[in-house]
């Protein structure tokens, strides 16, 4: 197995050369997925990684459809244990692929509303913020504020950190950690550096614009 007898790299790379992971069909890539997460003991972050790309880079980066319900049935069930290493192949190379990319905007849109976990969906914005922004990463950018969703009210005192709020209504306290995603001050920090210096590129921008609001009205507490 793979994980019975760990593979090195390029042994792991002529594996998936040998079973044409790239160009398999489609059914098979699901049932290809599936086996691989009853895997245990999980895959290691690297070989996932390289899964990741075998198994799906070339699939995505030559999309000019939606992608076929097998595919998105692979891509889901892979994330759905995988995303972290999924995310560091697949959307760095969607990043770096030039043009407009509109299958592939559209799918990592549907990645981050639907599949992937929250630690995932903040390095999907850490590797935004790290390439020039274009209007296509706009509905990404779009998609992972969406998933900010808006928890119950904190109980009051919340954000101090001396507070024992969470002790005196630990329902609320959980309830919070459940249904929030709360982006770390550092990238929330790179977000807003990162809007107002593009604002000029896109001043005519009414994605742009929504994108703004969203940001401020999401974070007023936090932006000055």
């Amino acid at each position: 197995s793979l994980m019975s007898h760990p593979l090195c790299h390029p042994q792991l790379e002529g594996l998936c050369s040998f079973l044409q992971l790239s160009t398999c069909p489609e059914p098979f890539l699901v049932r290809f997925c599936s086996w691989l997460l009853a895997l245990t003991p999980d895959l290691s972050y690297t070989s996932a990684a390289i899964l990741a790309e075998q198994l799906f880079l070339r699939r995505v980066l030559s999309l000019t459809q939606p992608p076929s319900r097998h595919l998105m049935a692979a891509l889901t069930s892979f994330c759905s244990k995988y995303s972290h290493p999924f995310c560091r192949v697949l959307v760095a190379a969607v990043l770096q692929e030039p043009g407009e990319g509109a299958e592939q905007t559209k799918l990592m849109c549907e990645l981050v509303e639907e599949c992937l976990e929250p630690h995932s969906v903040q390095l999907v914005l850490s590797q935004i913020l790290e390439v020039p922004l274009s209007e296509k990463l706009l509905p990404v950018l779009q998609a992972v504020l969406g998933r900010q969703v808006r928890g119950p009210p904190c109980p009051t005192g919340f954000l101090d950190a001396s507070s024992s709020a969470g002790a005196e209504d630990p329902l609320s306290y959980l309830l919070l950690g459940l249904f929030q995603e709360v982006l770390p001050p550092e990238l929330l920090d790179l977000l807003v550096l990162t809007l107002c210096q593009q604002a000029p590129a896109f001043a005519t921008s009414l994605s742009f614009a929504k994108l703004v609001m969203a940001v401020l009205t999401m974070y007023q507490s936090q932006v000055s």
